[in-house]
């Protein structure tokens, strides 16, 4: 991990996180083939260097290398170093805010992690911490990168009358919160916040800042970062056509903690799969229902009754709720067993339930 500076740390600055991504890529054809690259390349010391001339004045940045990596390679392991590393920052004094340059592959479910692990604090301390990306290369004519990232920055560095603190995704000139972040196009350059719910950077919704207003104030706490290993074991399976029974009786011989179900329409799954559930879930392992149409949330009871065990994921897409179930599980665990004790989905709730801005 490498710290290095265009102003100093005992002087207030926006903290830039490097994860790698495509935004660090380089294409060996960029002109011809753009699409054809390996992401992780560039530090993000580098890619910040190109930005000096357009900073504000009185902008102050220090930049961080957590990770180079494909976010498609994204572990727990980095989202326990990360998580760890915002929070640290954010208790900083001299931290006024922190970037995160990310791939995009993976983007949702660091999203989604950041904002239940963070936004409290974030927004209790009054600063943002915002995620960023590309979905061109460096090197490619017209890379989005450099834009984005100046974006980020600014979203960043923008007084808080225009939007409370808490965890932000920045691309193609829009805001929204990091948890409704979701890549649902291959290639189109606004991929990440297409389908998600925001707002233009430099002309607020007041109806959607109202909305963000109101979701982080849902959030009681942040929930507790999981060690490196002590993530609990999910897995994600799609009903289909032609489901079979021992896709699912498999997993009942391993120490899987959870099952992630990406359920045809509102969350319905194939019949051959019904008993095989209903006995992990007997066994504990807890089972979430999502939809894998893409859009549109799960609810409880809908199209069947929910047996124990089982919960609706609500708007999460199946990566989501993944990761919200491991935090879940992971949180009911460390309460202990007490009388008082609440139960994984009454934690997953937390995350899964709330407020749609629209």
């Amino acid at each position: 991990m490498s710290t290095k500076t265009t102003g100093s740390a005992n002087s207030p600055h926006i903290l830039i996180l490097g994860m790698g991504g495509t935004i660090a890529g380089l294409a060996s054809n960029p002109s011809g083939n753009p699409l054809q690259y390996e992401a992780g390349q560039l530090g993000v010391d580098v890619l910040l260097s190109h930005l000096k001339p357009g900073l504000p004045e009185g902008v102050q940045l220090i930049s961080r290398q957590l990770a180079n990596i494909n976010s498609r390679n994204l572990s727990e392991d980095l989202l326990t170093q990360l998580g760890n590393a915002v929070r640290e920052s954010l208790t900083n004094t001299q931290v006024s805010g922190i970037v995160i340059t990310h791939g995009t592959d993976t983007l949702e479910e660091t999203g989604v992690f950041l904002q239940a692990t963070c936004s409290k604090l974030a927004s209790t301390l009054g600063k943002r911490v915002v995620l960023t990306g590309a979905m061109l290369p460096a090197n490619a004519p017209g890379a989005d990168g450099p834009k984005n990232l100046m974006a980020a920055i600014l979203w960043a560095a923008t007084p808080l009358d225009n939007a409370p603190g808490g965890v932000y995704g920045v691309f193609a000139g829009q805001v929204c919160l990091a948890a409704d972040l979701a890549k649902r196009h291959s290639s189109a350059l606004h991929a990440p916040i297409q389908d998600s719910s925001s707002s233009p950077m430099h002309l607020v919704n007041p109806s959607w800042l109202s909305m963000v207003r109101e979701t982080l104030a849902t959030f009681p706490e942040d929930f507790p970062i999981p060690t490196a290993d002590a993530w609990p074991w999910v897995e994600i399976l799609t009903s289909h056509a032609g489901a079979r029974e021992v896709s699912i009786a498999h997993w009942l011989k391993t120490d899987v903690r959870g099952l992630v179900i990406a359920g045809s329409g509102l969350g319905g799954f194939h019949d051959a799969w019904k008993s095989a559930l209903g006995l992990a879930a007997e066994q504990g392992i807890a089972i979430v229902r999502t939809t894998r149409t893409g859009a549109g949330s799960v609810y409880p009871n809908i199209p069947e009754k929910d047996e124990p065990g089982f919960a609706a994921a609500g708007k999460l897409s199946s990566p989501k709720a993944r990761i919200a179930l491991q935090l879940a599980l992971n949180a009911a665990h460390l309460q202990g067993g007490s009388a008082k004790s609440l139960t994984w989905q009454d934690f997953f709730a937390r995350i899964a339930v709330l407020p749609e801005i629209r």
